[in-house]
C-alpha cells in the first residue's frame, strides 16, 4: 500500500464552473489529474484529498462530483474544506458515498500500520476576532481526531493528519496547530487552500520530525503527490 495525496479539486459536474479563469494551470486540469491517477494508483493504495472537493452547495448536488471521484483506483479518504458547503450531516454523508471512500470528521481511519486523522483547520494568523473564535473551535476539533487517533495507536503504527488549511503562515512560523501536532508525534501533514503563482510557501517542508506536504492541484502540476511513509 502507497500513500498519495492532492487536494482542492473544485468539481462541478452538475453545474460545470470552469477553473481556468483562475489562470493557465486549471487548463484542462481535471483531465491531467485523471490521466495522473491513472498511472499512479492501484486499488490498494490510498489517496487523500484535503478538501474542497466540490462547488455544489448542496449534498445531492455533489453527488456526480462524488461518485466521480469514487469510480477511480484506490482508497480516498477525504476532508472537508472551506468551501465544501454541501457537506453537513456527517451520518448522511457516508452513508452515500461509494465503495472505498471515506470522510474524515473529528476521528481517524487505520488502514495497515498508517493512521489518518483529519480535519479543515482555520487560518493561524488573522487578527480578526470572528476568525480566532473559528480557529479555537477546529483546534478543538483537530484535538478530537487525534485524541481518537491515540486511542488505536498500536506501536509502530505512522500518523499521517489530513488538514484544509495551513498550519502555518507563509514563513513557516510554529502556530497551536504545529504545536498539537508535535504534541501527538505526527509523521506526515497534507494539507492544501493555498493558490496562485504567488505562493511562497514550499511543497515539502519538515519541522522536527514531522513532514509537511502542500497538495492543492494547481501548485503540484495536477499530479497526485506520493507521501513517503
Amino acid at each position: 500500500m502507497r500513500v498519495f495525496a492532492i487536494s482542492d479539486l473544485h468539481l462541478s459536474i452538475n453545474n460545470p464552473k470552469p477553473m481556468d479563469i483562475f489562470g493557465s494551470k486549471w487548463d484542462d486540469y481535471i483531465d491531467k489529474i485523471v490521466y495522473d491517477w491513472g498511472k499512479k494508483i492501484a486499488d490498494e493504495d490510498v489517496v487523500l484529498i484535503a478538501g474542497d472537493i466540490s462547488w455544489a452547495m448542496h449534498l445531492e448536488d455533489a453527488m456526480l462530483d462524488l461518485d466521480f471521484i469514487g469510480k477511480l483506483k484506490g482508497k480516498k479518504i477525504m476532508i472537508r474544506g472551506n468551501h465544501d458547503y454541501w457537506w453537513k450531516s456527517i451520518t448522511v454523508l457516508r452513508n452515500v458515498l461509494p465503495k472505498d471512500f471515506y470522510a474524515l470528521q473529528n476521528d481517524c481511519l487505520k488502514f495497515g500500520d498508517i493512521i489518518f486523522c483529519g480535519s479543515r483547520g482555520w487560518m493561524v494568523d488573522s487578527i480578526k476576532d470572528e476568525d480566532k473564535k473559528i480557529f479555537d473551535r477546529e483546534l478543538i476539533r483537530i484535538k478530537l481526531s487525534l485524541e481518537q487517533m491515540q486511542k488505536i495507536k498500536e506501536e509502530g503504527d505512522r500518523i499521517v493528519l489530513m488538514l484544509h488549511y495551513p498550519p502555518f503562515n507563509y514563513k513557516g512560523e510554529n502556530s497551536k496547530v504545529t504545536e498539537l501536532i508535535e504534541e501527538y508525534n505526527v509523521d506526515k501533514v497534507v494539507y492544501g487552500h493555498l493558490h496562485g503563482n504567488k505562493i511562497k510557501t514550499p511543497l515539502n517542508l519538515k519541522k522536527g520530525k514531522t513532514e509537511y506536504y502542500l497538495t492543492s492541484c494547481d501548485q503540484i502540476n495536477n499530479e497526485l503527490v506520493e507521501i513517503i511513509i
